[in-house]
């Protein structure tokens, strides 16, 4: 008999494939929002919907050598956790008090409105070089933890 994967696990797999759809050239992200062993909304990184993808135009951040974790405002695409924000707002689905399955640690952005929206709980498979991600989760007292 196949062994049935634990909660997390069986979440952060679903995120993985989620990120099979990112158009970033550096990293592949993928997230989700989950209450009650239920998927509420998905995101992967990529261009808003519409544009052109950065495999298409190329990446600004590669182009002038930018450091991972460093200067975000020049990335055309969105991340995961934002992008699973968005839909769920989109659709009019509640995420307060959710858990975030995420292939990646997020950066200090996502944390602020990861922090906003009232998401409680953080599961990740990777880590991130933001400093200040970690501080502001830290001071926020949402629970982070990896899995393999």
């Amino acid at each position: 008999m196949t062994k049935r994967p634990d909660w997390d696990h069986y979440f952060m797999q679903i995120a993985k494939v989620v990120a099979s759809r990112s158009t970033c050239l550096r990293r592949h992200v993928g997230a989700l929002l989950v209450i009650d062993k239920r998927i509420l909304s998905t995101g992967y990184n990529g261009a808003p919907t519409g544009l052109k993808h950065c495999a298409e135009v190329g990446c600004l951040r590669e182009k002038l050598k930018v450091p991972s974790g460093e200067r975000h405002e020049l990335c055309r695409g969105l991340h995961a956790e934002q992008n699973a924000i968005i839909q769920a707002a989109i659709h009019g689905v509640a995420i307060k008090g959710a858990t975030l399955y995420c292939t990646h640690y997020p950066c200090s952005v996502c944390a602020k409105m990861l922090i906003n929206a009232g998401i409680k709980k953080i599961i990740l498979a990777e880590n991130y070089p933001d400093k200040l991600a970690k501080e502001i989760f830290k001071e926020a007292g949402i629970d982070i933890s990896f899995i393999v």
